[in-house]
């Protein structure tokens, strides 16, 4: 029998224009060579300049997706991204509890590019209470480590310790990404459940066409973790995926633009990765 194609699966919501969730997610996947399915959780009217509706797939219908794709794939590692509402929440941690999917990556998705609010406040409460302690990584921006943890960042000292705090919660391992922030490098903070931290570092790149990054660099995780690679390789091999996915845009929309899914890495795109700052 042939080796099978590694298999791995993105539960998220939709993106009518392409740039994030689902969609941002299994580009990703085809571009890292691995095979993706989806479960959708909820559909949005959205484009590059806002998100204008959304409407939740039922608890049910979210169940019977996840019961099929366990039913007959092999995946070894799977993403959430937008989940929308606390029941949304509720209803994918007890069924991800029943089925072994491999490794997972909580990318706690709150607010789109366009400032449209994703998550509510019960959801925050069961993302923190359902899912962290199941994840195998999480990986929240500025804005949304600083909801996760009740605290606020504002110097490097401060994302060590909100990525510290969010461990406490019960997350394993901790990406903070640092895209929100205003300096002329992008700093992110890795910790990992052995105590083991580091940063990396990269050059920002002066743009709006960023629509789908968290997405991006969550789905390349799972991949390269489908592909046999430890989490730490996982995470600098996608920092280096997202910041050629910058680099090399393309011109989409009047607003947020998305990111060029078909861009390849090349040795100016690796990040710098340093043990302290």
């Amino acid at each position: 029998m042939a080796n099978e194609t590694p298999q791995v699966m993105t539960i998220a919501g939709t993106d009518s224009s392409g740039g994030a969730g689902v969609s941002a997610d299994l580009k990703t996947f085809f571009a890292h060579h691995v095979y993706g399915a989806n479960v959708i959780v909820s559909v949005t009217a959205q484009n590059t300049i806002g998100v204008q509706d959304v409407q939740m797939v039922t608890p049910d219908m979210v169940t019977q997706q996840l019961t099929s794709v366990g039913n007959d794939l092999k995946i070894s590692a799977f993403k959430t991204g937008m989940l929308g509402d606390a029941v949304t929440v509720h209803t994918v941690a007890a069924a991800i509890l029943k089925q072994d999917f491999g490794d997972y990556i909580l990318d706690p998705v709150m607010i789109a590019k366009g400032g449209a609010r994703l998550l509510t406040e019960q959801a925050i409460d069961a993302v923190i209470s359902d899912l962290l302690p199941l994840a195998t990584l999480v990986t929240p921006n500025l804005p949304e480590a600083e909801v996760l943890a009740h605290s606020q960042i504002k110097t490097h000292e401060d994302v060590a310790d909100v990525a510290k705090r969010i461990q406490l919660l019960g997350a394993k391992n901790v990406l903070l990404k640092g895209g929100h922030g205003n300096e002329k490098k992008v700093y992110d903070y890795v910790l990992l459940e052995n105590g083991e931290h580091f940063w990396m570092t990269s050059q920002r790149v002066d743009t709006v066409r960023t629509h789908g990054t968290g997405d991006t660099i969550s789905a390349a995780i799972t991949a390269q973790l489908a592909l046999g690679e430890t989490l730490k390789n996982a995470i600098i091999t996608a920092k280096a995926y997202v910041d050629a996915t910058i680099r090399n845009g393309i011109y989409v929309g009047h607003g947020h633009g998305p990111l060029n899914h078909s861009a390849s890495v090349i040795d100016s795109n690796q990040p710098e990765v340093l043990d302290d700052l």
